[in-house]
């Protein structure tokens, strides 16, 4: 890989980790209402799960779609549904000393799994391995996939400390539970795209 397509995958996999979607207002619900070590499980498996993500896709599960085309409906109608249940999940968050007691925010193994129903996750690993690692060849797809490991770390840390700070502004009841509703609701609106594509 040269030093410009280096350079230019970096770029992308920073600016498509880093906008809001569906992992990082997760993280940053989580980061409120749990706090940042209760998160830390949460924030692993999406740094480490999206890149094995990436990965596989770079390795063939792209033909799968190709083979059989109704595999991306289904996957579609199961990445809504799941959406809408963690959004229903949030918007009914415990304050965070109940969520302290009760509540548990998402394990490393919930958060890996959870990329193969996000649909930016597969937009953004179809758009990588396609622009990125156009051959396919593992060193290319191990590349995109590292790369995205380095910059999926900054971005769980931000998303997970900023709802840690929003969690001193929310101590109030009402405000948090308006919080969480509104974190629920942009999590629904994540949906827009895929559901009305343009």
């Amino acid at each position: 890989m040269t030093l410009d397509l280096l350079t230019a995958l970096v770029t992308f996999a920073f600016v498509t980790v880093m906008t809001p979607g569906p992992n990082n207002l997760m993280l940053m619900a989580s980061g409120t209402n749990f706090g940042f070590s209760r998160s830390i499980p949460h924030m692993l498996g999406i740094g480490l799960g999206f890149p094995l993500m990436v990965a596989c896709v770079g390795l063939g599960v792209m033909q799968v779609f190709d083979l059989w085309p109704l595999s991306y409906t289904l996957l579609k109608i199961g990445s809504v549904a799941y959406l809408v249940y963690l959004a229903w999940k949030i918007a009914n968050a415990a304050p965070p000393r109940d969520a302290e007691a009760s509540g548990k925010p998402l394990t490393f193994l919930q958060s890996a799994a959870f990329q193969w129903v996000n649909p930016k996750a597969w937009s953004m690993a179809l758009s990588a391995i396609t622009l990125y690692a156009t051959g396919r060849d593992l060193a290319s797809v191990l590349w995109v996939a590292g790369v995205y490991v380095v910059v999926s770390s900054i971005s769980t840390t931000s998303w997970t400390l900023l709802g840690q700070q929003l969690r001193r502004l929310l101590k109030n009841q009402t405000r948090l539970r308006i919080f969480n509703w509104l974190m629920a609701a942009l999590l629904i609106a994540t949906l827009i795209p895929v559901l009305w594509p343009a």
